[in-house]
């Protein structure tokens, strides 16, 4: 078998890998979707330093659908150790340990299989800082995701949720009778993925439930976090996120 670099540089990734030698592999999107990488990164690198300060050693992480680990190396790269890399696709997992060895990251950054359902703090652990980039709005159960995104989030950490969010609705609703009105306090648009899930950054169940910012923003308060808030975007950030057709959003613990 050849080694780590080699099989890494013959073939194509998500995101760009710079490998122990330099070299950087190649990548499956184009390079004006793949400006995503660096808004969310520039957008993660200033809410950590903001809540932790410029040294994060001695802290942990752990990235929610880790995908090929790329940002799992680029927090461990801010000095968080131990890093734990968790993904439902086997192949993923793969191969974001072949990266890692490639890029020569640091052993204290581990991967494992397991689907974001079927996590919890007892078997894990909580952790300093939680990554959610890129997943829940490829789930059907948003909501479970983001409890289990609390559970792992350590008393005084950071939780980062970065995903597309649906148009919202507001108003009010009858709620049995038209003398009990609810007020609408956010939104959930239905997204079939239903023919994609063999596709690597799609759902593995097809059906997505895809939230408004402000289902979003409510739901993270009601599963505990103390405090939410939207993370403004560069200003020659990916025209997602400077849109507001995706967010990132930091809740503390």
């Amino acid at each position: 078998m050849s080694d780590p670099e080699t099989r890494c540089l013959d073939r194509d990734w998500f995101y760009p890998f710079r490998l122990a030698s330099g070299r950087v592999t190649r990548t499956y999107v184009s390079a004006e979707v793949a400006k995503i990488h660096d808004t969310r990164l520039q957008m993660l690198q200033a809410a950590v330093q903001a809540h932790f300060g410029a040294d994060a050693s001695g802290r942990s992480a752990v990235d929610l659908a880790c995908h090929e680990g790329w940002f799992s190396q680029q927090v461990s790269a801010l000095g968080f150790a131990p890093v734990l890399g968790l993904d439902a696709r086997e192949q993923h997992v793969a191969d974001a340990r072949l990266a890692a060895q490639a890029c020569g990251a640091k052993h204290s950054l581990v991967f494992r299989q397991q689907d974001v359902h079927a996590i919890t703090a007892g078997e894990h652990g909580q952790f300093d800082l939680v990554l959610c980039l890129g997943l829940i709005y490829h789930l059907e159960n948003p909501v479970g995701a983001l409890r289990v995104a609390r559970a792992l989030t350590r008393a005084g950490g950071l939780c980062l949720v970065e995903t597309q969010v649906a148009p919202g609705l507001s108003g009010h609703i009858d709620y049995g009778h038209h003398t009990f009105v609810k007020p609408v306090t956010g939104s959930f648009a239905i997204v079939d993925e239903t023919d994609e899930t063999h596709g690597p950054e799609t759902s593995t169940t097809g059906i997505c439930l895809v939230p408004s910012l402000d289902a979003l923003l409510w739901i993270l308060r009601k599963v505990g976090f103390a405090r939410v808030e939207l993370l403004p975007v560069p200003d020659d950030g990916y025209e997602q996120l400077r849109h507001h057709k995706r967010v990132m959003v930091a809740a503390y613990a």
